[in-house]
């Protein structure tokens, strides 16, 4: 499939989505949110995919929001639906894919960005990066899990301070709140998502996969966590990539997951 609105490009296991619209600061319109499932659900279904690394083109914007000239007229319903589509195609999607994903955040981070950003499993920025929920100063909430998402990862508190003021934060400040993982130049930035998705694709996709699960059923009500990790951990044991791990381990030699 050609996209108009992402580039996406796969080297070795590594498989790179840039969002490309630039002179909309990469802004999520209807057509790239539908492009972003579409190349998504390709890396999640092709085996010769390790990691995804997101990112934004230009040096401003990973992406500065959602397009709000496409929902400004919308009555009740019509934001529902577009709050509820958005999390089954693209938001709670990223979050239950089976490979991982890395965001690459590259200077403005707001609104279905962040969201966006904080679907993904990895975070890193660059230190010119500016990231909030302004969703407030425009009348309405973050609709893509930026309300859930948000609170889980920095505290209810802070949450709260950044949710109700509208405000931005800097990437030191992101990462000092466990936002962001990790805070480099922007030249580094792309670098640095590589090497971390280097050493993913180096380990068993099998159990990379049901590690994922595990610790995401920690955030699912009525799941339990523990339970998640005991059948996860026990499926590994029928797997080939646990013979090979084991058998590797033991004849001390670095184990081959994809052959």
């Amino acid at each position: 499939m050609s996209y108009e609105n992402i580039q996406v490009v796969q080297n070795d296991l590594i498989y790179t989505i840039t969002i490309n619209r630039p002179s909309q600061l990469n802004a999520l319109n209807k057509a790239t949110i539908e492009e972003l499932h579409h190349a998504l659900n390709a890396a999640n279904t092709n085996d010769t995919v390790g990691a995804v690394i997101l990112t934004g083109a230009g040096e401003k914007a990973f992406v500065a929001g959602a397009d709000i000239k496409e929902f400004a007229h919308f009555n009740i319903d019509q934001g529902k639906s577009l709050s509820a589509t958005g999390h089954k195609i693209l938001f709670d999607f990223i979050e239950k894919m089976n490979k991982p994903v890395i965001a690459a955040i590259n200077g403005f981070a707001l609104g279905g960005g962040l969201e966006l950003a904080m679907a993904s499993h990895i975070r890193l920025a660059s230190d010119n990066a500016k990231l909030g929920l302004p969703e407030v100063s425009l009348g309405v909430i973050p609709g893509y899990g930026g309300t859930q998402r948000l609170a889980q990862l920095v505290g209810r508190g802070k949450a709260f301070e950044m949710i109700a003021t509208a405000g931005m934060i800097s990437a030191e400040e992101a990462q000092s709140w466990g936002l962001v993982n990790h805070v480099v130049p922007a030249a580094e930035l792309i670098p640095l998502a590589e090497k971390i998705a280097s050493k993913i694709v180096k380990n068993s996709p099998n159990a990379i996969s049901g590690a994922m699960r595990a610790v995401n059923a920690n955030y699912e009500t009525g799941v339990n966590g523990y339970e998640t990790e005991i059948n996860e951990f026990g499926k590994c044991f029928g797997s080939k990539e646990f013979v090979e791990g084991t058998t590797a381990f033991m004849e001390k030699r670095k184990a081959n997951f994809r052959d």
